[in-house]
């Protein structure tokens, strides 16, 4: 039985890597999600060939209380699920600076810094063939240190919707 289970699963992946792929060399447009408390983020996709890219994202938040800006690069693996479904996973890592105002028996106090981390990936992603549109969901856990919240660890969700190009 054991054997049985093990190679359905091998052709399981073998099925998903013999498949077709549809990168985009470049892809332009938002990611938006929690962000760790950034906010949206602007996003770039690089096709470096049929299986790998390069993904760039800078976020900002500009609030009452907390201004910040993050820079992230990740290098992504691109696997095929169906015509223009793929899923994806990459390891990357960012740096971010931000300020924070608060107020304290109404005293105002100002802390700022700069975080550096490591991250990862991974999501689902669907690129229409008709129109140059890619829709993106995917998951970005985070580990560095400095992070304004006193957190080490970040963990972000994001919905994104690029135009190929």
């Amino acid at each position: 039985m054991k054997k049985v289970i093990l190679s359905a699963i091998m052709l399981l992946g073998l099925a998903f890597t013999a498949q077709a792929q549809d990168i985009a060399k470049n892809a332009l447009g938002l990611r938006l999600g929690d962000n760790n408390g950034f906010g949206g983020e602007v996003s770039y996709q690089r096709g470096l060939n049929q299986k790998n890219r390069l993904e760039f994202d800078l976020g900002w938040r500009n609030s009452s209380d907390v201004d910040a800006i993050k820079g992230v690069a990740l290098y992504q693996w691109v696997w095929n699920i169906d015509g223009g479904f793929n899923w994806y996973a990459g390891v990357g890592g960012g740096i971010a600076a931000w300020d924070h105002d608060y107020y304290n028996n109404n005293v105002k106090y100002n802390d700022s810094g700069t975080y550096v981390f490591a991250a990862g990936d991974i999501g689902i992603e669907y690129g229409f063939k008709e129109v140059p549109i890619l829709l993106s969901l995917d998951a970005r856990p985070e580990i560095g240190s400095g992070y304004y919240d006193d957190d080490n660890f970040g963990f972000d969700v994001g919905l994104g919707i690029k135009f190929k190009f």
